[in-house]
């Protein structure tokens, strides 16, 4: 073992455990610390043992065992736990140290704390990693942002541990400045979330419309990770439908109420601020609180009818409109998701490379897939792409697909099956894909009862008028606000 440590990481929770194991099996030497010193050193005499790693019974310590520029990594819950332990750290530190926060932070969390570390002439890198407690271990996908100056002192140990691409690429780039890397982080759970929810929309058609078994089910998600659809998340929902304990599918024994833990919902906050029509991913989070409301909904189940489920059509036919509906569907949240990106860079003046993005999200995070490949292409070809929908794959693929998508969602509303996420996919798509919209309508009705002006058809760009539209008003405007 080294004299002095690489790197130090604070937090022995599932996370932390597994980053510790996985630079240890790189060769790299670390100190673990956590707040509670016995998890330390029931870490060391465990699955840590006879490893290149080493305790810290305090901060003081911790700091003391690692080679300059110092590199610790906190891996503590976000907000307030991560603040103190920066006051913590401070004192013991000096100029170019650098701290790293790994957790789902808030991006503006991020860009706050880089200010104040860097007037303190210390980095501060704030990171996204994401492959839970699997990609962790053997190879995550990891998005820094923060001080671009640190990136050249942690970027061996991240590319190192992060999870590599068939040709050895690591799943680890620098993303930007600031927050940028959480930002990313923060975009690639809300598709995380947009992805799930299609999924399980997918999984309740074959079940309460087809009345599918099981282990029909499972045949279907593993005949769709072989083609387009080839993903982690469709992999894992192959592998859920097979799992039975006492014969039985787990699944149907797990209550139908989901958590969350906040990322998707700040997806939402921020592309409402922004104004990007971020419209399946927003779906999807309240698709979530939906079904919270457990208790309520089975009460409702007694009072409310719908129409009664009933499916006559050819099950094969279905189940490949199912498929392309879902391909579609999906294509829609990475290219919303894509473009909330576009529009913080331009806000924040980052830096952002959206081909590597897509590189550091095919391999080791939950939303890899197989057309992230096609989404790198796609920018490596055109960087000022404004929505990839309109690269020529997207496009193709799209329009292939119009057709069962339609039919799809048609069925499921008639059937009464919610399918917020994929319907809402559609409805993005053919608005998006709309000339002219009623928002004239909605424009002359704002300006009707509210002076708010309204722009002309038939004039340049960029003026502005309002009406009396009822005679009895003046000529004052109101102020406008545009998001």
């Amino acid at each position: 073992m080294k004299e002095l440590s690489d790197i130090g990481l604070v937090g022995l929770a599932v996370m932390g455990e597994n980053l510790i194991l996985n630079m240890a099996s790189k060769g790299y030497t670390v100190t673990a610390y956590n707040r509670s010193v016995n998890k330390v050193e029931k870490f060391l005499e465990g699955r840590a043992k006879g490893k290149s790693i080493r305790g810290a019974a305090s901060v003081e310590e911790l700091v003391q065992s690692l080679a300059k520029p110092r590199k610790i990594m906190l891996m503590v819950k976000a907000g307030q736990a991560v603040d103190d332990f920066i006051e913590q750290l401070i004192p013991h530190l000096e100029p170019g140290d650098i701290i790293i926060d790994g957790g789902n932070t808030h991006y503006p969390d991020t860009n706050r704390r880089t200010a104040y570390l860097e007037s303190k002439r210390l980095h501060f890198i704030g990171t996204g990693v994401s492959g839970g407690e699997e990609g962790a271990l053997t190879g995550p996908s990891i998005m820094p942002g923060g001080s671009p100056d640190a990136w050249k002192h942690v970027k061996p140990i991240f590319q190192d541990i992060a999870a590599k691409v068939e040709d050895g690429s690591p799943c680890c780039d620098w993303v930007g400045e600031d927050g940028a890397g959480h930002f990313v982080k923060m975009v690639h759970n809300g598709i995380e979330y947009g992805d799930m929810q299609l999924i399980c929309e997918a999984y309740q058609l074959m079940r309460d419309l087809l009345g599918m078994t099981h282990d029909e089910m499972h045949e279907v998600f593993a005949e769709w990770n072989e083609g387009e659809l080839d993903s982690y998340l469709v992999e894992i929902t192959r592998d859920i439908l097979a799992y039975k304990e006492n014969g039985e599918p787990l699944v149907d024994k797990i209550l139908d109420k989901a958590g969350q833990k906040g990322t998707g919902k700040w997806t939402g906050i921020i592309a409402l601020d922004m104004g990007i029509p971020l419209t399946l991913i927003g779906e999807a989070v309240f698709a979530r609180c939906l079904s919270a409301q457990k208790d309520e909904r089975v009460a409702a189940s007694k009072i409310l009818n719908g129409p009664q489920v009933k499916f006559e059509g050819d099950r094969k036919a279905f189940l490949d409109d199912l498929r392309q509906a879902l391909l579609a569907s999906k294509m829609v949240s990475y290219a919303q998701g894509y473009a909330l990106m576009r529009e913080a860079a331009r806000e924040f003046g980052w830096h952002l490379n959206y081909g590597g993005i897509a590189l550091m999200w095919r391999g080791g995070c939950i939303i890899r897939s197989a057309f992230l490949d096609n989404i790198k292409q796609a920018y490596d070809k055109n960087p000022e792409l404004d929505n990839l929908l309109l690269d020529d794959y997207f496009k193709d693929k799209i329009h292939a697909a119009q057709a069962g998508w339609r039919r799809l969602a048609a069925t499921a509303i008639t059937s009464g099956i919610p399918a917020p996420a994929i319907t809402t996919a559609l409805n993005y798509f053919d608005g998006y894909r709309t000339a002219r919209l009623p928002a004239n309508m909605l424009q002359a009705q704002r300006d009707y009862f509210g002076a708010h002006t309204y722009e002309r058809v038939d004039k340049p760009r960029g003026e502005f008028f309002h009406t009396n539209w009822t005679g009895r008003g003046g000529d004052t405007a109101s102020s406008t606000y545009n998001v």
